[in-house]
């Protein structure tokens, strides 16, 4: 079902309009305001798909309700409509965000056609919105502990630039999730966030992964294929575990910050990119780069911003909103109520070793939930929380 709202101060083309649209698509729920104020109500109060509206009203004209709408609503789409249109008009109109500009009398099939073009740009949004709100649900960084306040300043101040980031820390530490925020938070986030775990990749293919390659350019080469950064384009590139990655390998990462540009394997032509590059490892690369297994020069160009995420057990006063987070989460998944944790297990957590760090509190906050009584005790952690 779209909602669609007219806003005109004709009566007779509401009334044709409104017939128009009804037999197009009766799927297409039509509602109608005789003025821009009582257009902008409506808007106040309902969720609409789409909205046509005249420019040349008494009270409140369209440009004026587009510019207000816009402010409340901006994912609603705005078809214009004119009996005195003018090319400055149009522009102005467009510049303030309305999806098309079309003249009285409108021609019915490219009406129609607009409107169908504009519910998909719709709707498409509010999946887009959804789906974000999704990724970023399961991207949080849950805690209140001074280092986590300080990496989600660092965040804030680092996300809007272009500056690339060095992320460091053990295993399971949520170096990810941070990939994430940055992402998410930069003007970046309309694109793609393409991850690449260098450790998963074995050496001969890192490259391959990386860049694409050309038909024919090794045995099981059978056709083109872009590569990771192609895909990451205008977006972000998440380079997991950089330390992994080959010196020959490193040397074309070193080259695409260098030159904005990438070579497919066995391609004579570049490619130009525009991706901003995020790298994490759990390695100590200024060892690496003493024993000649990471490049100096491709280290000085991650490492503009370097965020070090502490370990678990360095940020203990954050255990009880994790097992908090983890548990709501986990009886999600499972279908099943959410068991609370006693504060005396709480306790014993808390001292626990976290030598796997938040990934190991997760699996452990599983093990009770599944093993353990109707409310997660103190016995219930000794009985079935040790390594």
């Amino acid at each position: 079902m779209s909602k669609i709202l007219i806003i005109e101060d004709e009566a007779a083309i509401r009334r044709v309009l409104s017939k128009i649209l009804e037999e197009e698509n009766p799927d297409y729920q039509v509602s109608e305001a005789e003025d821009g104020l009582q257009g902008i109500e409506k808007i106040k109060n309902e969720d609409f798909d789409l909205v046509i509206c005249d420019i040349k009203m008494p009270k409140m004209d369209g440009e004026e309700v587009l510019a207000m709408a816009k402010k409340m609503k901006p994912e609603i789409s705005f078809v214009m409509i004119s009996g005195h249109g003018d090319l400055e008009t149009a522009v102005n109109t467009m510049r303030l965000g309305a999806f098309d500009y079309i003249s009285k009398p409108p021609d019915l099939n490219r009406l129609l056609t607009t409107v169908r073009n504009a519910l998909e740009k719709s709707h498409l949004v509010v999946e887009n919105t959804i789906l974000k709100k999704k990724v970023s649900k399961n991207y949080q960084m849950i805690g209140n502990s001074e280092p986590i306040n300080r990496i989600k300043e660092i965040i804030e101040k680092v996300a809007p630039t272009e500056a690339r980031v060095l992320i460091t820390g053990g295993n399971g530490t949520g170096k990810e999730l941070v990939a994430h925020q940055l992402h998410e938070q930069s003007s970046r986030s309309k694109f793609t966030l393409v991850e690449v775990n260098c450790a998963a990749i074995p050496s001969e293919l890192i490259e391959s992964e990386l860049f694409g390659h050309v038909k024919g350019a090794f045995t099981s080469a059978v056709k083109d294929r872009a590569g990771k950064f192609e895909a990451a384009n205008k977006g972000t590139i998440f380079l997991d575990e950089i330390g992994d990655m080959s010196l020959s390998a490193q040397a074309k990462v070193l080259r695409a910050l260098q030159e904005n540009v990438i070579s497919r394997v066995g391609a004579d032509k570049d490619v130009k990119i525009d991706v901003r590059v995020i790298a994490a490892t759990n390695k100590d690369l200024r060892k690496e780069i003493e024993e000649g297994r990471f490049r100096e020069d491709l280290y000085h160009r991650l490492a503009v911003i370097l965020i070090k995420v502490p370990s678990l057990n360095e940020r203990r006063e954050d255990i009880p909103l994790l097992i908090e987070h983890f548990a709501e989460k986990i009886a999600q998944e499972h279908g099943t109520a959410k068991k609370e944790f006693t504060a005396g297990a709480i306790e014993l957590l808390k001292e626990y070793d976290w030598t796997g760090n938040i990934r190991e509190l997760r699996n452990v906050v599983e093990r009770l939930i599944i093993l353990g009584g109707k409310e997660v005790s103190k016995e219930d952690v000794v009985l079935f929380a040790s390594k």
